[in-house]
């Protein structure tokens, strides 16, 4: 006898869209990349977004530069150089013209997986313990926390670092009240400025360098985020300038900000740091071929 069969419609299981995409979940341990759904559901151009995933997927140190993503993807150089500027527009992406320490000049690309989220500031490393001190020692900085200090403590001593370097650090709260360091932390950032200071470099322009463009939020304390720009700012190399006459004073340059990268450098007028002039030269001949 035939088994009986029925021409009702099969019921569909509860919460099943009727229509659209259905997603087919499997947890993952390894091998995978989280991206915010901001990025992956971007509107626009699906080379941008397929150009960000991949970017992300990386790991730190491989190169993204347009020869090097037009190997891994079918599109040109003008599809490719056009999503790293739209990333970059975004705030994604930045692209830095950074000196390493032996001079060279050359470009770092940041990856951010929230737009704006501040600049890279490598960990710092823990500190060895130190046992609780009997006798406690205030504090030189107002706000900041104070630390007491054992014999044969390795940690930098307020007292011992350049007090014009210090000064330059404790006025910093004045123009970011964010920017509220500890004695530590003081002693520990006053020979960078110190070092600045011996270069000619002024107070205020000191103060500019560590207080423009400062990220909305921090992702770290505000003596690594001041302590990484004391660190892979340049110092600037003035010009070579004219010999004095006997009994004449030298001349300084003043101090300039580069209309392209916005870094310190001495010149007599506004305008291009080196490494900017050189950058713009090459795309002017560019052009012109």
């Amino acid at each position: 006898m035939a088994d009986p069969q029925s021409n009702a419609r099969l019921r569909a299981d509860a919460g099943t869209p009727t229509s659209g995409v259905i997603h087919v979940r499997t947890r993952l341990t390894a091998d995978f990349t989280v991206i915010s759904n901001a990025l992956a559901q971007r509107r626009g151009s699906a080379v941008t977004v397929g150009v960000a995933a991949y970017i992300a997927s990386l790991p730190d140190g491989s190169p993204v530069s347009i020869a090097a993503l037009c190997e891994h993807f079918s599109e040109g150089e003008i599809l490719i150089s056009r999503a790293l500027r739209e990333l970059e527009a975004a705030g994604y992406l930045e692209r830095r013209r950074e000196r390493t320490p032996t001079g060279q000049v050359r470009t770092r690309t940041y990856f951010y997986d929230v737009p704006g989220g501040g600049p890279y500031v490598p960990p710092e490393p823990p500190e060895p313990p130190h046992p609780r001190p009997t006798v406690p020692e205030a504090s030189a900085l107002e706000g900041g926390g104070a630390r007491s200090r054992e014999p044969g403590d390795s940690a930098p001593a307020l007292a011992d670092a350049d007090p014009d370097a210090v000064a330059v650090l404790t006025a910093l709260r004045r123009v970011d009240p964010r920017l509220v360091l500890s004695a530590q932390e003081a002693a520990r950032l006053a020979p960078a400025v110190a070092e600045w200071l011996a270069a000619g470099v002024g107070p205020r322009e000191i103060t500019e360098l560590l207080t423009v463009r400062l990220p909305d939020r921090f992702r770290a304390r505000p003596a690594s985020v001041l302590a990484f720009r004391l660190r892979e700012t340049p110092l600037p190399v003035p010009p070579p300038a004219p010999r004095p006459q006997p009994g004449e004073s030298p001349a300084v340059l003043p101090f300039q900000t580069c209309d392209g990268c916005e870094r310190a450098f001495r010149a007599p007028v506004p305008g291009h740091c080196r490494s900017c002039r050189g950058r713009f030269g090459e795309e002017r001949l560019r052009a012109a071929g």
